[in-house]
């Protein structure tokens, strides 16, 4: 936070005075002059001094926790796959990567369909609704009579997943103040919980009322197989008691930003005095200091009459293209985009490649060194779901150091390494690089980050002992889950906010449209060699070199 918010938040609580909101309190925008609308960016600049103003108050933080729970359900739901799938073969008798192509059908439709749709009507009825679908649809799997059924279920469960980091990503940067947007990295220790809790569960409930590992459909009676079915039903229950916890203790209101896009300055003000209430404190804020602000702007441009109310999302329920060419308005925002759905789609591929077999590949190599057991290979889940935990708050640390910042950690967490100076031609590049560019990317200050995501991998195929292999994963873990936390911050923050659930829809639809190539390789894969591993360690660090051309750091930078 810049010293001089600490100095208004300390005067403000020492005389109890209401705030001055003025555009100048916000952070620099992230985005240079003629990337969105002037109108809207004018609106939005005073709501960002108003949030700013506002602080980090108690609505933001119950808002942490609410919006972490969409990034538990993205996290649980896709590892299930892997989870189950052994004893679910052993009773269904099919190809084991159908399971995995069915539900990331789901994702991939459920990514389209809210990511985009949260531009039409709102954030709020998304936000509320993609946990429910998930956690009933998630117990009602666990009562699937037969292979069909089941995969039918998943990919209905998979449609709400789908739609929760779109979503809630969204709805929280919209919420938190500029300088602590940093926050949006933290966020994914959820994730990192619903591994660990997701492996946690698993672990006794197939372990211990599972039919023998590799027996056939004939041997194997539904009675003597209910762990995964166990595990179905308290993952959806859980999920239902979060989406629970989310719809009736915290009062979601709708994003101030979406409401300015729709020309409702009224209502958007309306929302942040609410908050202020909610946080104890009180705002000056009013429709006026909007419509002066885009009236200004719209006689600079020679547009009387356009400043007060206009709208620059769609005012119906109908999508538009013009979401999508928001996105790409310049060319640094449409290189930067491209650039992002392409790593997601990359990043993609290879972590559902990867973890979808995990749990095949420990039992696996687990059998050739004759430790294969449910009881080993769940165990290690957990031990992975322990490690992966602390890299949420050192991504946390990382993207708001000097030097650094999204751009290097994410560099840094795919297992790239110094490079000389120079590079070839790319456009919207800055000529010559700034020494901030060459620090982030080639001198790699954080020297702790030498064995990485891409790098883990790799080594995997060397194990030769069951604790060799578990190691290698424990790294993998940890890194990756710095990785996954600083692009789901950085993407939602290099997207305008009018078209923020758009370009999310995008993205995650391009990480569904690989996972579900992921289990189709998988089909013609020979899954018992390190195929797979290498794939996913050569993919990920191709991601990281990828990384490095992304145009816009937002560290220090107000999001809008």
């Amino acid at each position: 936070m810049s010293e001089k918010t600490r100095d208004f938040d300390a005067k403000d609580e020492k005389e109890g005075a209401a705030p001055t909101i003025t555009p100048a309190s916000s952070s620099p925008d992230l985005f240079e002059e003629g990337t969105v609308d002037p109108v809207y960016q004018a609106k939005a600049r005073v709501l960002n001094a108003a949030i700013q103003e506002l602080g980090m108050g108690r609505y933001q933080w119950w808002l942490f926790a609410v919006a972490g729970f969409g990034w538990f359900a993205d996290s649980v739901w896709p590892l299930l796959g892997g989870l189950i799938l052994s004893p679910v073969v052993s009773e269904f008798d099919f190809n084991g990567p159908f399971l995995s192509l069915a539900l990331n059908i789901g994702l991939f439709v459920g990514a389209v369909f809210w990511g985009l749709g949260c531009d039409v009507w709102g954030r709020r009825s998304s936000f509320n609704l993609t946990l429910l679908l998930a956690g009933i649809f998630g117990l009602a799997a666990g009562g699937a009579p037969d292979f069909v059924t089941l995969a039918a279920l998943l990919a209905v469960l998979g449609v709400g997943v789908g739609g929760n980091l779109p979503v809630d990503s969204a709805v929280f940067l919209d919420f938190v103040p500029a300088s602590h947007q940093y926050l949006l990295t933290v966020l994914s220790i959820w994730w990192s919980v619903g591994q660990l809790v997701a492996s946690f569960i698993a672990w006794p409930l197939i372990a211990n009322f599972s039919c023998p590992q590799g027996a056939s459909a004939s041997a194997c009676a539904r009675a003597d197989n209910m762990g995964w079915r166990y595990l179905l039903f308290a993952l959806g229950g859980t999920t239902l008691l979060l989406w629970a916890a989310r719809f009736f203790a915290f009062p979601l209101l709708e994003s101030p930003r979406f409401l300015v896009g729709r020309g409702r300055d009224a209502d958007a003000v309306a929302v942040l005095h609410r908050i202020a209430a909610f946080n104890g404190r009180t705002t000056d804020l009013s429709v006026d200091d909007l419509e002066a602000a885009g009236r200004a702007v719209a006689a600079k441009a020679g547009e009387a009459g356009e400043g007060e109310r206009r709208a620059v999302l769609s005012r119906s329920s109908v999508f538009t293209a013009d979401h999508v060419k928001g996105l790409f308005a310049t060319p640094k925002l449409a290189w930067s985009t491209s650039l992002l759905i392409f790593l997601w789609g990359i990043i993609g591929l290879a972590s559902t490649l990867y973890n979808s077999f995990l749990p095949y590949l420990l039992a696996s190599r687990g059998a050739k060194f004759g430790d294969s057991s449910y009881y080993t290979t769940y165990r290690n889940q957990v031990i992975l779901g322990v490690i992966g935990v602390p890299g949420a708050f050192l991504a946390g640390w990382a993207v708001e150091q000097p030097y650094v910042g999204r751009r290097g950690t994410l560099a840094l967490s795919a297992g790239e390494y110094p490079f000389p100076p120079s590079l070839p031609s790319f456009p919207f590049l800055p000529s010559p690089l700034p020494p901030s560019f060459l620090l982030a990317r080639f001198k790699f200050p954080l020297s702790f980050f030498i064995g990485l995501t891409g790098v883990f991998l790799f080594a995997s195929t060397t194990a030769r002992s069951s604790d060799a292999l578990l190691g290698w994963n424990c790294g993998y873990a940890f890194h990756s889950n710095i990785m996954y936390g600083v692009l789901y911050a950085l993407s939602p923050e290099v997207f305008p906010a009018k078209d923020r659930g758009t370009g999310n829809g995008l993205t995650a639809t391009a990480t569904r449209v690989f996972g579900i190539i992921a289990p189709v390789i998988a089909l013609y894969a020979n899954l018992e060699t390190a195929v797979p591993v290498y794939v996913s360690g050569a993919l990920i660090i191709g991601a990281g070199l990828v990384a490095l051309l992304l145009p816009y750091e937002p560290r220090g930078k107000a999001s809008i």
